[in-house]
């Protein structure tokens, strides 16, 4: 199971790294034409700086700690779904958002997953650069590699603004990706019974 952990760095250079993060905002700034001394724009650096390292911060994150204790070992062989989970993340290719819902579900074998740790476990990944499609993939692939069920499946419905505000300027299109692993790959009833369950409201 792949992680990431941040390494142990001095009060100096994280201020060095603040620094640069804000004079790069700075730069932006004056290439788009804009004044960055106005009243309006004095501490956008600060503030942009700050929104994209809380909205990338699942590079920080280890899933090894984020589902730690929350592995349980139980009798139960059935559908486990937790959807409607909102998701906010940021396009790799334009720095846009994409934001929407993500539908999990998995079939346990020996281990289920505590079920506030699922919409967290889907943070880690959506707070990082991403497209929807490996999104989608990553969040399956690990819920597998930690508690190997029987199956895996994870929807995702979004909407994204590098379509919506720039691009094709389609207001109402929404992506919708899917990963189906194990039962939910190779039974057409399982598949078909997530599906439902995912569209239900």
């Amino acid at each position: 199971m792949k992680t990431n952990s941040t390494s142990t760095r001095s009060e100096p250079e994280r201020a060095t790294r603040r620094d640069r993060f804000q004079e790069a905002v700075l730069s932006v700034l004056r290439e788009i034409g804009e004044d960055p001394g106005r009243e309006g724009l004095v501490k956008t650096p600060q503030r942009v700086a700050d929104s994209l390292r809380f909205l990338t911060s699942g590079y920080k994150q280890d899933i090894h700690q984020v589902l730690n204790g929350a592995v349980y070992s139980v009798a139960y062989d059935e559908m486990v779904i937790v959807k409607d989970i909102e998701i906010f993340s940021l396009c790799e290719h334009h720095l846009l958002p994409f934001f929407g819902r993500c539908h999990v579900a998995y079939i346990p074998t020996k281990k289920v997953i505590g079920l506030s740790k699922i919409p967290r476990l889907v943070d880690v990944f959506a707070r990082r650069l991403q497209i929807q499609e490996r999104l989608t993939n990553q969040i399956a692939e690990t819920i597998m590699e930690a508690i190997s069920p029987q199956g895996v499946g994870v929807i995702i419905e979004a909407r994204h603004l590098c379509m919506i505000m720039r691009g094709v300027e389609k207001q109402n299109s929404v992506a919708v990706t899917s990963a189906m692993l194990g039962a939910f790959r190779d039974c057409e009833q399982t598949r078909a019974e997530f599906l439902r369950l995912a569209r239900e409201r």
